[in-house]
């Protein structure tokens, strides 16, 4: 009887580690994993776990994300739905396409907009969900509209960018926001619209981007990304502006670097177990190998508990976590 869903739901799977699924490399089994490759799939497999009233996580490419090492006691549906469709100046995307892989083919067909994913290893549906941003240009810049399942109803819904309600690293998907669905709904695929030009000056680009964070970025080591939002604050404190100067610069931009904020706190380079504040970018939290989720964890809590005393700035977290 517990393992139902393997009867009812060809394809799904028992006890899959799902380390191998993120880009952390870290994360206990799922107790049952299933690959949706189209939306009938997605819907089917919702189905199947409603019926057994087993909880679902919805997994993308697996970065800006923390899986326990308990692993997570539900159905996990990896998206990968890879549909991609170029219109003129516009593409029909599937959520798990590759943002990487889709920079490079409308930078190969003279489409600019996208040229800030390069390198970034999460999906479209993901970068959707938290509306992902680099280099002064976000995700939502190019959405017209988005599709999503309802795992509530089972039903197709569209949104405009309007309707989306993205704000900092958010939107409709990742929140229960008044209209009650946020949390219910799973984005499967969204149209994009871009601008034409010179293909040579797309991927010069994306080139400086991909150096800028191979110079700036700890590459080398599994993350998830970004730990933490960008602070959209200023300080006003004259005696913190005048012990930390820099403060002042930030606060006409009108956000601080969480990674600033980190570093000011005498925190790069802390490491606890395997799991290390990067001295390169401290808003990375690396695997130094075979870090555990409560390494990072732990890492993370000391680092909103030294900014908060330092600078009076509670740190909102980027990664969310799954199975805590």
């Amino acid at each position: 009887m517990a393992d139902k869903i393997l009867q009812i739901l060809p394809g799904a799977q028992k006890n899959i580690p799902l380390r191998d699924f993120t880009t952390y490399r870290i994360g206990g089994p799922a107790k049952y994993f299933f690959i949706a490759k189209t939306k009938e799939d997605l819907i089917a497999a919702a189905k199947a776990a409603k019926s057994l009233k087993l909880p679902i996580f919805i997994l993308g490419g697996g970065s800006n994300l923390l899986i326990s090492d308990k692993g997570f006691k539900g159905l996990v549906i990896k998206i990968d739905i890879y549909d991609v469709k170029l219109r003129d100046n516009k593409a029909v995307v599937g959520a798990g396409s590759s943002l990487t892989k889709l920079a490079y083919l409308l930078a190969d067909n003279g489409l600019s907009g996208l040229e800030w994913a390069a390198g970034v290893p999460g999906t479209v549906g993901g970068a959707i969900y938290g509306n992902a941003q680099a280099f002064g240009t976000k995700i939502c810049d190019a959405i017209e509209s988005v599709e999503a399942v309802n795992i509530k109803t089972m039903e197709l819904e569209n949104f405009t960018e309007k309707q989306c309600l993205f704000s900092l690293k958010s939107s409709i998907f990742k929140k229960n926001t008044p209209r009650g669905t946020g949390k219910n709904l799973v984005i499967v695929s969204a149209i994009l619209n871009f601008r034409k030009e010179d293909k040579a000056t797309i991927k010069n680009k994306i080139e400086e981007f991909i150096n800028y964070r191979k110079t700036n970025h700890p590459i080398d080591f599994p993350s998830a990304g970004s730990t933490f939002v960008n602070p959209e604050i200023k300080i006003k404190d004259k005696k913190m502006l005048e012990k930390y100067p820099e403060l002042k610069g930030y606060n006409e931009k009108g956000i601080i670097p969480a990674g600033y904020l980190i570093a000011k706190a005498g925190l790069s380079g802390k490491k606890i177990g395997n799991a290390q504040i990067s001295e390169k970018h401290s808003n990375f939290i690396i695997n130094l190998g075979g870090a555990g989720a409560k390494d990072v964890s732990s890492l993370i809590n000391l680092a909103q508990e030294r900014v908060k005393n330092n600078f009076g700035i509670l740190l909102v977290p980027e990664v969310q976590f799954v199975g805590f």
